[in-house]
């Protein structure tokens, strides 16, 4: 984001930024200015430009997959029958959409991720200012609720009282936003505990060796050969602090192997509760096969679920690994001083590695929701030994989004963190004047709402009377119409024409709430 030797500066959307290198001296920051005699002031906090640049980024890509589905513009998803576990592939969208598809891929991750990473930023922040674990947990549990309601009070109101629960994303976003909030504040309590059992277990140990009091030579004695009590005293003290240091760093460290292993396993099980472990048969031609016929209550937090009354894509335990490497990133992020380099390069490594692993599921045809799904002219070329997925490009990137697969994982990590990387290069003053991006990046829960509002309105049905003709598609909201804006030219003007209406209302709204107090409703948004 910026080299260490950047000041922090104040933006016109009311935050002061800094770079990740610049941290620690950050948190030190926010922590003085947003302490007042008057609680219900809010002053500038200290915000990480990385992080919100990327979110804005973010926000604008997913903008054109919204678009495309208001005004029709293409069918919605690389494949053309859509992105679920076990559904086959005949054919695939036409080369642009599938490229816009594809980097539509990195949003969802990239929110989930981002999210973790706040939940530890934002403990950290209010701890400073005196917070609870209780109050803590309180506000992850109202902000859930808040994203909740939103979505379902949207949904209702927008299909006329037909849909009664719609998870277009909000809903996953706000349980993991709580359960990422309560796993942290259980590992912070057993985080101490286990450090405190260490560090007995060193001093156990120092005592078989002799060296709980420490060791000395002839130079630690006074002419009699009495021991100096001062010295003495030093070098127990610094002793203890050894051992202390030593069982907090171990600790800490187990921890976070202890949420790597679970990211990984939050995301395999997507493979491990698919109905036919992501392998495809003649009878799932049509994504209606696939569609929860069971209790829809019960199917909702492991597998995308379309009834009559409740439409729900994105199943939030099955996204749940997302936001827990977003915890791991945040716990790295905040554990010490780095620098710009550092970071960098530590962004570009573990890219690297969720590309070797991505690369990994297309080769080694593991950790994939599509085997044996592949049947595009390019794999009727092929025999039967052959690796569908090295078939042609498109194979290759195809990936499960309903529910992710692991492919989907490395896939969009990777991508993430490399943006990040990037963001991370750019000089703290150079950073600062990307305001779209950082007016969306504070302002996403606005951006999503309003942006969906008027895409899905009548503005979106006036763009389509206007600039459309018949497809042989029908529209994803409207399968009765099969009219659309599908001149690509037309499309592009009217997404930028979108965005420069969203970067002023973000820009008054994101000064708006920076303006509230820290736990007040319209920071949630």
């Amino acid at each position: 984001m910026a080299s260490s030797t950047s000041s922090t500066s104040q933006r016109p959307n009311g935050y002061q930024y800094d770079s990740i290198s610049n941290l620690n001296t950050s948190s030190q920051v926010e922590s003085s200015t947003i302490r007042s005699p008057s609680p219900s002031l809010a002053k500038p906090t200290t915000r990480l430009l990385a992080p919100d640049l990327q979110r804005g980024l973010l926000m604008a890509i997913m903008a054109m997959d919204h678009l495309a589905l208001g005004i029709n513009t293409w069918q919605h998803g690389t494949n053309i029958d859509g992105e679920t576990d076990g559904i086959i592939v005949r054919r695939w969208n036409f080369t642009t959409a599938y490229i816009v598809r594809t980097f539509t891929h990195f949003c969802a991750p990239g929110f989930m991720f981002l999210l973790g990473m706040g939940v530890v930023f934002l403990a950290k922040s209010r701890t400073r200012l005196g917070w609870s674990a209780g109050r803590m947990l309180q506000y992850y549990a109202m902000r859930g609720f808040v994203l909740t309601a939103v979505t379902v009070l949207w949904g209702f109101l927008w299909s006329g009282g037909q849909l009664w629960f719609m998870n277009m994303v909000l809903f996953a976003l706000g349980l993991n936003y709580f359960l990422a909030g309560i796993l942290l504040l259980t590992m912070n309590q057993t985080e101490n505990r286990l450090a405190d059992i260490l560090e007995r277990c060193y001093l156990m140990l120092d005592k078989r060796t002799g060296t709980a009091y420490g060791r000395w030579n002839d130079d630690g004695d006074d002419e009699q050969g009495v021991s100096q009590p001062l010295l003495r005293g030093q070098r127990h003290t610094a002793r203890e602090s050894e051992r202390a240091a030593t069982a907090s760093s171990l600790s800490w460290h187990i921890h976070n192997i202890f949420l790597a292993i679970l990211s990984v396993i939050t995301i395999w099980w997507n493979i491990w509760l698919s109905d036919n472990h992501g392998h495809c048969s003649i009878e799932t031609e049509s994504p209606d096969s696939l569609h929860i016929a069971g209790n829809s209550f019960l199917g909702i937090w492991f597998w995308p679920v379309m009834t009559q009354h409740v439409m729900s894509n994105f199943p939030p335990l099955a996204w749940l690994s997302f936001a827990i490497l977003g915890l791991l990133y945040g716990r790295i992020l905040s554990a010490r001083k780095w620098t710009t380099s550092a970071i960098v390069m530590g962004h570009v490594a573990m890219g690297v590695v969720f590309s070797i692993i991505f690369v990994g599921t297309r080769l080694l045809r593991i950790g994939n929701l599509s085997e044996d799904c592949l049947h595009t002219p390019a794999q009727h070329h092929q025999t039967t030994n052959e690796n569908p997925y090295l078939a042609s490009p498109a194979s290759f990137f195809y990936i499960i989004k309903y529910p992710p697969d692991v492919a989907f994982w490395a896939f969009t990590m990777a991508g993430n963190l490399f943006a990040l990387a990037a963001f991370s290069a750019i000089p703290t003053h150079v950073a600062q004047r990307f305001s779209l991006l950082l007016s969306y990046g504070t302002s996403s829960l606005f951006f999503y709402v309003v942006h969906i509002c008027i895409v899905m309105s009548p503005i979106g049905q006036l763009m389509i009377s206007i600039f459309g003709q018949e497809t042989e598609h029908a529209s994803p909201t409207d399968p009765e119409n099969h009219k659309g804006v599908t001149n690509l030219f037309v499309y592009f003007a009217i997404w930028l024409a979108l965005l420069l209406v969203m970067w002023p209302a973000c820009h008054y709204y994101s000064r708006f709430k920076s303006t509230k107090h820290v736990d007040s409703l319209w920071r949630f948004f």
